[in-house]
């Protein structure tokens, strides 16, 4: 199994989300490769890093480690915690930029930082989740450049191994770093100082807030007491506090390296339970993403199109699938909990890979996964197809640009549909055309499906598997099927009605 490597900046007891955060990481962790823990500071907590508060949720950990390695493969188990402790660490005792002054020693969460990065090979990313201030990273970099002054070569290939996720900024040197870097890997929302309610990552619990989408995400399972019945329980429970403004703020980063088939970490433009990002300059000038939109039917049943909602769609499946890991801690026997599926696609096997499949514009493409499972006996699972449109489309207006996918069950047992299906691809005219010359070509759009398992156990588990459909246009066709339309008559259309109202 594939392990991300993660390196976690934390301003833990600013306020109690990163505390919440780190909870939820560790009954993650033997998903992780964890090489480090790094207490540092904040704008919000300027003069003071906070080392002892990791420790107190990893002695909390300790108790319940032997529980959770019950309920996961022997291949994988969690980290121990002696080993998680070693990693534990502090970065600057200064503020933001002063860090980077040449009379303030090097910090040494930013030493453990370098070293981290240089023990990976060429192939190994180090993921960096910057929960707050990121002077340690600043800082790092600088030390490599300016003062080891490893050549540039050397200081590239530093830069290439690093990729960041950031909780927006938190201090003055993240904007420095995007700006002195742009070839690092850097995925941010980017608005106004202090503007988090702007921000795609407050979609984990931020509407009641900030009050964005009303109406659209359930807040059912961020309330003080859905959280106190399902993860304030046993003794890692008991360590997560409880919110002052919202809950999980800094979660998003570890959602998006979950490894549960939806999402891929190298490309933040597909989605996951973290968020969606996408490249912010044209022709990869530089190696940040930000935020973009999705379009999500709430629970009013209205659609809501904003970039909180690449977070919130998913919700009801990471807060529920939290939950059970919970359960694992208080569960002294793997009979007592409930566990995810196992999902397979097309002969896939039961890993996160995404399927590839290369098909031409106008055909049908069959997807069996009945070779998927669930490891519990007596759980039924129910299996839903969804065509994810937003990384397909080159713009805002998907509803124009991208066309739905027909799906058909061929499922032989009709008490469990979708387990076979067979999906029409657009004609060439649809999905194998320029969207600005209107001109046909050999290589069109690639379909995102999502197939999602989930079981009926208490809480539901759901897993994924994401099948990108390469549409190909060999005879340069332009036609169009029956009964479609040239998405430009839907585009005129749609302006149309906006004119009229």
């Amino acid at each position: 199994m594939y392990k991300p490597r993660v390196f976690i900046l934390t301003d833990i007891c600013n306020e109690p989300d990163d505390a919440e955060s780190l909870c939820r990481y560790l009954v993650y962790s033997n998903q992780f490769h964890t090489r480090g823990l790094v207490a540092c500071n904040s704008t919000w907590m300027r003069d003071a890093v906070r080392p002892d508060a990791i420790h107190e949720i990893l002695d909390a950990y300790g108790k319940v480690v032997d529980n959770l390695n019950l309920h996961v493969p022997q291949d994988s188990p969690y980290p121990k915690v002696e080993d998680l402790k070693a990693l534990v660490s502090t970065g600057p005792s200064v503020y933001g930029r002063k860090a980077l002054e040449d009379d303030v020693p090097l910090s040494e969460g930013a030493k453990m930082l370098i070293d981290r990065v240089d023990e990976s090979t060429s192939k190994e990313s180090l993921w960096v989740l910057c929960w707050g201030g990121t002077n340690a990273l600043a800082q790092a970099l600088r030390h490599v450049h300016d003062v080891e002054k490893r050549s540039e070569d050397e200081c590239k290939a530093f830069r290439e191994k690093l990729r960041v996720y950031a909780i927006s900024d938190q201090d003055d040197t993240g904007a420095l770093t995007r700006r002195l870097y742009p070839d690092i890997f850097y995925i941010a929302s980017v608005h106004g100082w202090n503007q988090y309610g702007l921000a795609a990552w407050t979609g984990i619990s931020g509407d009641k807030f900030y009050k964005f989408d009303r109406g659209g995400p359930d807040f059912t399972k961020m309330t003080p007491e859905w959280i106190k019945e399902n993860i304030q329980i046993g003794p890692l429970g008991a360590v997560y506090p409880d919110y002052m403004f919202i809950p999980e703020g800094d979660t998003p980063t570890l959602l998006y390296l979950i490894q549960n088939g939806l999402g891929d970490p190298e490309h933040p433009e597909w989605g996951s339970w973290g968020g969606r990002y996408a490249p912010s300059s044209e022709g990869g000038r530089n190696q940040h993403y930000g935020d973009v939109a999705d379009s999500v039917i709430g629970l009013d049943g209205q659609e809501h199109v904003s970039n909180q909602a690449t977070v919130w769609r998913w919700r009801d499946a990471f807060q529920d699938d939290f939950a059970a890991r919970m359960r694992w801690t208080v569960s002294e026997r793997y009979e007592q909990a409930n566990h995810a599926p196992m999902v397979s696609v097309n002969g896939s096997g039961f890993s996160s890979e995404v399927v590839h499949i290369n098909a031409e514009a106008g055909t049908r493409v069959e997807l069996d996964a009945s070779e998927s499972y669930d490891p519990d006996s007596g759980d039924k699972l129910t299996f839903t197809w969804i065509q994810y449109k937003e990384p397909t489309a080159t713009q805002w207006q998907v509803a124009f640009e991208v066309a739905p996918l027909v799906i058909t069950d061929l499922s032989p047992d009709p008490v469990v549909p979708n387990r076979k299906i067979a999906v029409d691809l657009p004609s060439p005219g649809r999905c194998c055309m320029s969207p600005t010359t209107r001109q046909p070509v050999a290589e069109g759009q690639s379909l995102h499906l999502i197939f999602q398992v989930s079981d009926d156990g208490a809480p539901r588990m759901t897993t994924y598997k994401r099948i990108i459909i390469h549409c190909t246009n060999a005879a340069l066709s332009s036609k169009l099927g029956e009964g479609e339309r040239d998405p430009m008559e839907d585009f005129k259309e749609a302006i149309e009605k906006m004119r009229r109202v």
